[in-house]
């Protein structure tokens, strides 16, 4: 990523949940085309899905910085 990519990144991470919630059904839907609008429907369920697992205490969180480290290390 680059540096303003980083800086959205840390700004965004800063944000409450459900905030956050919020901007990631936001950039999906930016990403989805018209061809397909299931697909938002999809990923909106899924993103539902997992706030109430979060909220639920199913799964829990990891620091930005121990998901970018174990993604690198893959």
């Amino acid at each position: 990523m680059n540096a303003r990519v980083d800086h959205l990144l840390d700004e965004a991470l800063g944000l409450p949940t459900e905030e956050r919630s919020a901007l990631v059904v936001a950039l999906i839907d930016s990403l989805e085309g018209a061809d397909d609008p299931s697909l938002t429907e999809v990923w909106r369920s899924e993103i539902m899905r997992r706030r109430a697992d979060l909220r639920a205490g199913i799964v829990s969180t990891v620091s930005w910085a121990e998901a970018k480290a174990r993604l690198n290390s893959l």
